[in-house]
């Protein structure tokens, strides 16, 4: 794949400009196609939200991976969930023009430097897009946007060009979970596109297409669903089959994977214009929006047996209305954006945290993994994050593109 230097140098002037826009240029009106009593709740549930972080944020040193009893547990690395403070921290300052929150944006985000270099790991894209990309994107300091390309030439060392696929767990010369492949790198993806639009070289989008045409291959079933793992012979690039880690089972849907897959297929899209990235995430939005219950918070797993009335995981619900709002701008369809504010105003009416004094959080009732027990209705910080990008689509469009480029080719 070959990027023009003229489309290159278009956008990184584009991002310059929307890096260096002062808040009163980029101030953003309210979106009329939301019905006025869900802008009325999500206006609200994003001053809570940003309330509570003027309360706790600075207090917080290391990177909050869930909560134990409604206090954030932390990670001095990040784990692989360290991008979402500073992005949720961004969120924050864009909503509220408060320079209180770009100063902790960029003082957390710095202390994901040496992850950089972790080969370790599939997830530097949850790391640095939220984080460093951001960072780039609203201040113009190029260390940022250097440290962000720094992280993707680390991403791409973990492709696996006999299978076309990036390996999700492990370091490079281990042989466990050598051919595991999860539904999650959808949403890594990015930081490729990000590269390659940054430096002129197709090799970084080369490898995310080729990664999301074997996702596209061979995770959707024939109703849309998918499972959250699919297995290579990682010496030969052979399928094995399905499998899970954090779902009911192989043949089960986990719905935070829904959720990453329906939201990184768009975005794929977006980055290349291929059609056919556009039509799998419309299948796996079907069929998230079909598994749905009355009350519009995703349970867990939404093949489980007790479903639809086992427990919740909000995260997904958040991660599937930001997916939802991109999948309905993509598509002109405005359904798929009549979902998403139902959602984010269910979240908004149901999962906040507002009931509780000692809460650190904003979003409750999210479940991380539950076969593992891990993490069942606690508070997660990706949940936190795409609450706010998912409110700020609606209220703030302009300035989300500012953050993370919504643009299309």
């Amino acid at each position: 794949m070959t990027i023009s230097r003229r489309t290159v140098l278009s956008a990184a002037a584009g991002a310059t400009a929307a890096a260096t826009a002062s808040p009163a240029q980029a101030a953003s009106t309210t979106d009329d196609r939301a019905p006025a009593f869900a802008v009325h709740d999500l206006r609200t549930a994003a001053d809570y939200a940003v309330t509570k972080l003027r309360a706790v944020a600075p207090g917080v040193s290391a990177f909050p991976v869930g909560t134990r009893f409604e206090k954030w547990v932390y990670s001095q690395n990040g784990d692989w969930v360290g991008g979402f403070w500073p992005g949720t921290l961004w969120m924050a300052y864009l909503h509220s023009r408060d320079d209180m929150f770009r100063t902790l944006a960029l003082d957390s985000a710095r202390k994901l430097a040496p992850r950089q270099d972790d080969t370790t790991t599939h997830d530097l894209g949850f790391l640095f897009y939220p984080s460093w990309v951001t960072a780039w994107r609203l201040t113009g300091d190029d260390s940022w946007r250097a440290g962000a390309l720094r992280a993707a030439d680390t991403l791409i060392r973990r492709y696996n060009p006999r299978g076309r696929f990036i390996r999700a767990w492990g370091g490079l010369s281990d042989p466990n979970n050598a051919g595991r492949v999860i539904i999650d790198t959808m949403m890594n993806l990015d930081l490729l596109a990000f590269a390659s639009q940054q430096t002129g070289d197709g090799k970084y989008l080369d490898i995310a297409v080729e990664h999301a045409r074997t996702t596209q291959r061979v995770f959707p079933r024939q109703d849309g669903s998918t499972p959250h793992v699919y297995d290579f012979n990682p010496d030969t690039g052979a399928p094995i089959g399905p499998n899970t880690v954090q779902g009911y089972s192989p043949t089960s849907c986990w719905s935070r994977g829904q959720s990453w897959g329906l939201y990184g297929f768009t975005t794929i899209y977006r980055r290349t214009g291929d059609e056919q990235f556009l039509a799998t995430a419309r299948r796996l939005a079907d069929y998230a929006i079909g598994a749905l219950g009355a009350d519009h918070v995703p349970v867990w797993d939404y093949r489980a047996p007790q479903q639809p009335h086992d427990i919740k995981d909000a995260s997904a619900g958040a991660i599937m209305a930001c997916g939802l709002l991109d999948l309905s701008e993509a598509t002109g369809r405005a359904e798929y954006r009549q979902v998403a504010v139902r959602i984010l105003t269910a979240l908004a009416q149901t999962c906040l945290t507002r009931k509780s004094a000692r809460a650190e959080a904003s979003v409750a009732r999210c479940t991380r993994n539950r076969p593992a027990e891990d993490g069942v209705e606690i508070s997660l910080p990706y949940a936190d994050y795409y609450l706010l990008e998912g409110i700020l689509r609606v209220l703030r469009p302009d300035d989300i593109d500012r953050a993370i480029d919504l643009s299309r080719v």
